[in-house]
């Protein structure tokens, strides 16, 4: 981190934690933040995600960018690949205010944003006008929610992949986010097969047929865990996203411990590193994982990789180390693959049993 970096971070938790991540893409938007322009890459870190040729592994986890607002900028930042959203149907307001909270002593954050944003319409021209050209050109995916006050939220899936499908290089169905009401109901097995039936359809009419991944929760016991491994696996997706923010409390002092909402951050790491290598487990190399929840580190994003991911994403760690991150865990871990003589694909997988 430099020292512009770490000012600019200083000056951002003086404010209010939504006006600063709204004046955070604002910066980026203007050119005000340092970026290194193009990603870091190797024979090692290259990677093919689901048909997805990836620089490197290190994704920018939805949930920054809802409206892909900033995508050029993103873009340039070191990131492997970039996931914007969640994006509805309709355009929304989200939860009232004050709805986003930092953690600093955790290094965590709870939010209960409710998928506000602009509407799959609005994002889908963004996405459609991004650069494409290289080192630009990195897969940029959609994440994909329901309307708060749909009366069939399994169809809002079908209705943003119809809407928006075209001008992603991946979607992925977001049925794991807290701060929708029933929306976690959609894990279920029956539930779960229904609206990935309707995803895949509406995606397989595309012109172009971009890979459908699912994102789930850090909250599932052994036996939804193995309900969506199996689920998934017979759907036709071609990945799974683990995981969302959790429900829980356990990790964070208790200034903040009774705000509704889904903590993210530091917190959550163990937690979500254990739902990851039991899926992993399920679905025996047969699908990629994608691996997110408190990743703030080489050492982290090593072992999500260890315990069954194929790529890993980051977000809540950007706000307290900046977005210098995701380059410097790409380095990193290309210089400690070159260390060990391994390859991404021989580290993916190889520690699963230490965190089951």
């Amino acid at each position: 981190m430099n020292l512009l970096e770490h000012f600019g971070l200083r000056a951002l938790h003086k404010l209010d934690p939504e006006k600063a991540h709204d004046l955070s893409i604002r910066a980026l938007s203007n050119g005000m933040v340092p970026l290194p322009g193009k990603p870091a890459t190797s024979d090692r870190l290259r990677i093919n995600l689901a048909g997805l040729d990836l620089p490197n592994p290190v994704g920018l986890a939805a949930g920054y960018d809802k409206n892909a607002r900033v995508l050029p900028a993103l873009m340039k930042a070191g990131f492997g690949f970039i996931e914007v959203g969640a994006a509805t149907p309709r355009p929304q307001p989200g939860n009232p205010k004050p709805r986003l909270f930092r953690l600093t002593e955790d290094r965590a954050i709870i939010n209960r944003f409710g998928f506000n944003n602009q509407g799959a319409e609005a994002i889908a021209a963004r996405l459609a006008a991004r650069p494409r050209r290289y080192p630009e050109g990195i897969p940029v995916g959609l994440n994909i929610g329901a309307n708060k006050d749909s009366t069939d939220k399994s169809t809002d899936f079908a209705t943003v992949i119809r809407i928006a499908g075209e001008t992603a290089d991946f979607l992925t169905v977001n049925v794991s986010s807290p701060n929708t009401e029933k929306l976690r109901d959609l894990q279920g097995a029956d539930a779960l097969a229904a609206l990935l039936d309707g995803a895949v359809a509406a995606r397989d009419a595309l012109g172009r047929r971009p890979p459908l991944f699912v994102k789930i929760a850090p909250d599932l016991d052994e036996a939804a865990i193995a309900d969506v491994a199996s689920v998934a696996l017979g759907a036709g997706i071609d990945g799974i996203i683990a995981t969302n923010t959790t429900l829980a409390r356990d990790g964070i002092g208790p200034r903040h411990a009774q705000e509704t909402g889904g903590l993210s951050g530091a917190p959550l790491f163990a937690k979500s590193t254990h739902v990851l290598a039991r899926l992993a487990r399920q679905i025996d190399g047969r699908l990629p994982i994608i691996g997110v929840g408190g990743i703030g580190s080489t050492e982290q994003a090593w072992q999500k990789l260890r315990a069954g991911a194929s790529a890993v994403q980051i977000y809540s760690a950007l706000i307290y180390q900046g977005f210098s991150l995701a380059d410097r865990i790409a380095r990193e871990l290309d210089a400690r693959l070159a260390k060990e003589k391994l390859t991404l694909q021989e580290l993916s997988g190889s520690g699963i049993d230490d965190w089951l």
